[in-house]
C-alpha cells in the first residue's frame, strides 16, 4: 500500500472533565502530526456566547440561538476557560438541539483526508465511531479534583478543593445521565486510567495503545 492510499488516521479521546484527555489528545496530534480539536470549546463557546449576552442556560432556544455568534469568539479567550463558562458549558451540553446544531462542524474535522485527533464526551460513541484508534481518559473524581483546584489556584482564583471536587461529581453525573450522547465508553476504546500516571507516562501509554490498534487495523 502507496503512502497515499493508506487510510486516514482518526483518533477519538473520551473522558470526563480533569481526566487528562485534553492533553494527551494535544500530545497524540503532535506525535502523529495530524490537527487536534478539543471540541469541549464548542460548547464552551456556546456558553460563552450565552453568558455575555444574558442569556438564559435553563432555556435550550436561547442555547441554541447563541451557536450563531460562535464563530466571533476567540478560541485564546482565557474566559473560555473559567468555571463560571464550564459550568454553563456542562448544563447546555445536554441538548440535543445544541449537540445536534454542533455534530456536522465535529464531523467535518473528523473526516479530513488526512486524519484528525478529537477529544471530548462522544467522540467515539456519536462523531466518530468508526475512528482508527479510540481512547477512554479516565482518572479519580479525588484526582481530577486535584487537579483542576491546582489549575484554578494557578490562575490565582479562590477557590476551595472541596467546592471543586461538587463540581467534579456534578458534571460527571450530568454528562453520563443526558438522553443525548451521554458520556460513555464506547465497547471498541482502550481505557487509559491516569489516577496514577505522571502526564509524560500517560501519553507514552496513549501512544502505546495507538499504534497497538494500528497493528491490528
Amino acid at each position: 500500500m502507496t503512502e497515499s492510499s493508506k487510510a486516514p488516521l482518526v483518533i477519538a479521546v473520551d473522558g470526563p472533565a480533569a481526566s487528562g484527555k485534553g492533553t494527551i489528545a494535544k500530545a497524540l496530534a503532535r506525535h502523529y502530526d495530524l490537527p487536534h480539536m478539543d471540541t469541549g470549546l464548542l460548547y464552551r463557546g456556546v456558553a460563552l456566547s450565552l453568558f455575555r449576552f444574558g442569556g438564559d442556560p435553563g432555556n435550550p432556544f436561547e442555547a441554541v440561538r447563541a451557536i450563531g455568534d460562535l464563530d466571533q469568539v476567540d478560541p485564546d479567550d482565557e474566559e473560555l476557560r473559567s468555571e463560571t463558562v464550564g459550568e454553563i458549558a456542562s448544563r447546555v451540553s445536554a441538548y440535543p438541539a445544541v449537540r445536534q446544531a454542533l455534530l456536522e462542524r465535529q464531523q467535518a474535522f473528523a473526516a479530513q483526508s488526512g486524519g484528525a485527533v478529537l477529544d471530548g464526551r462522544d467522540i467515539g460513541t456519536v462523531i466518530a465511531p468508526d475512528a482508527t484508534a479510540k481512547l477512554f481518559v479516565t482518572a479519580a473524581p479525588e484526582v481530577r479534583a486535584e487537579r483542576r483546584y491546582k489549575e484554578l489556584i494557578g490562575r490565582e482564583l479562590d477557590v476551595h478543593l472541596e467546592d471543586v471536587l461538587l463540581d467534579i461529581r456534578a458534571r460527571d453525573a450530568r454528562d453520563a445521565g443526558r438522553d443525548a450522547a451521554p458520556l460513555v465508553q464506547a465497547e471498541d476504546a482502550d481505557l487509559l486510567d491516569t489516577s496514577e500516571m505522571s502526564i509524560e507516562r500517560a501519553v507514552q501509554r496513549a501512544i502505546e495503545l495507538v499504534e497497538a490498534r494500528l497493528q491490528t487495523s
